[in-house]
């Protein structure tokens, strides 16, 4: 496997953000977890279209109908038209926690400098199974079948499709230098969008076909 450079098309600064610490996709619209809101962003232009105010301190997914968001030892299940919160479940508590996706039927939820991702029964939070990798994990995705996580370690990110079984790496995009990824989603439509960390950033990145 040899690395190539992802393609960055597009960077949103996020007026009134200081960090990104999650990313979702709902078909339309990308949310952006911000600590105490969530915010909805039209991924073609960048800009806020509303916000929900829930304590999002790290990774968010959206299962078709509801938003999951990581927050402290618990995984809220949130209504996204009114910011109530449907169920809780607790989360991995092994760890710090810096990313989640819906796929498979199964919450995704990756640990940072413990450089793994666990599988969650999104009804009870108990943990399915675990996969190994080789760098820090802040973010995870699924994309038409295939299991991709951000990375972020030593000043350098990248994203990269990894085997959901054995971790192997079988695709790397490595983020220029400097251009760190917060949160990782797919729009299934071969668009990735990054939360850039603590500068407010989101960016669109080309999927390779």
């Amino acid at each position: 496997m040899t690395p190539s450079t992802a393609n960055v098309i597009h960077e949103y600064s996020l007026a009134d953000v200081d960090s990104v610490n999650g990313v979702t996709h709902d078909g339309q619209c990308v949310w952006v977890a911000t600590g105490e809101r969530l915010i909805a962003i039209d991924p073609n232009t960048g800009k806020p279209l509303r916000s929900l105010d829930v304590t999002c301190d790290a990774g968010t997914a959206f299962d078709g109908h509801h938003l999951f968001q990581l927050s402290g030892d618990k995984i809220h299940k949130v209504d996204p038209q009114n910011a109530r919160i449907i169920a809780t479940i607790p989360a991995p508590n092994d760890g710090l926690n810096s990313g989640m996706a819906w796929g498979e039927g199964s919450l995704w939820v990756g640990q940072y400098k413990e450089r793994r991702i666990h599988q969650l029964d999104p009804e009870t939070g108990e943990i399915l199974r675990t996969i190994r990798s080789d760098r820090f994990v802040t973010g995870v995705t699924w994309c038409n079948g295939e299991l991709w996580h951000g990375t972020w370690e030593n000043d350098q990110s990248d994203i990269r499709r990894i085997d959901p079984q054995t971790g192997q790496v079988l695709e790397c995009l490595e983020m220029p230098t400097g251009k760190e990824v917060s949160g990782l989603e797919s729009d299934g439509n071969g668009q990735f969008f990054c939360g850039g960390g603590d500068v407010g950033m989101l960016r669109v990145v080309r999927r390779p076909q």
